[in-house]
């Protein structure tokens, strides 16, 4: 439970960036032991949602545009080389049944304004292309990126417009796949991380807060 409210506090900008997270006022919150608390902030440090400062404790990452940036231009060569592969897969029609079903609970979020929910459907959706790649190494790299990412991810799907413009996107992507279309599938990918890009450089430029 702690874990699951903390992660949704820092997603939804409630707890904002550069926050000071302890454990003394979790446990009153939540009505728990130190040990569980604890637990989740370890948890949520080793995703990226956190940061530890030694001596100092758990705070909530701010996020730097310029980092920002060259991470999702690192996402954006690796999403289209897995797509690419992906479209390549003989049999990838389960894939394409699993990528269209997040879509879907995608639109459903967007329309309910879950933007937390929409998040979370987002790296699901990047995850089972990345999966589906088949190659080991390809996922070790883009799973040292994924927590940093969360948090500019989980920016950029408040940016008014963007998550509307994202679904249309990801239907795209499915096309290609499905058509079995490697460069399509490719160039869509990663176009489609450089509008996210720009998305979130536009918010963070007029002042907005990534958390």
């Amino acid at each position: 439970m702690a874990y699951g409210e903390l992660r949704r506090a820092i997603l939804s900008g409630r707890l904002a960036p550069g926050a000071h997270v302890t454990v003394r006022p979790l446990c009153e919150e939540f009505g728990l032991s130190a040990t569980p608390v604890k637990a989740a902030l370890t948890a949520l440090e080793r995703e990226g949602f956190l940061v530890l400062h030694p001596h100092r404790g758990f705070f909530v990452p701010e996020v730097d545009r310029d980092d920002m940036q060259e991470l999702y231009e690192l996402r954006e060569v690796l999403d289209g080389i897995a797509a690419r592969r992906a479209a390549a897969l003989p049999s990838r029609g389960a894939l394409v049944e699993r990528l269209s079903a997040l879509v879907d609970a995608q639109a459903t979020a967007v329309e309910a304004r879950n933007l937390s929910g929409y998040s979370d459907l987002d790296g699901q959706f990047h995850q089972e292309i990345l999966a589906a790649a088949g190659s080991r190494r390809l996922q070790q790299v883009a799973e040292n990126m994924i927590g940093q990412l969360r948090l500019g991810r989980a920016t950029s799907a408040r940016v008014p417009g963007r998550p509307s413009a994202a679904l249309v996107e990801h239907r795209e992507i499915v096309a290609a796949i499905a058509a079995g279309q490697q460069q399509q599938a490719e160039r869509l990918a990663r176009r489609h991380v450089r509008k996210s890009a720009n998305a979130l450089d536009r918010h963070l430029n007029r002042g907005g807060r990534a958390s």
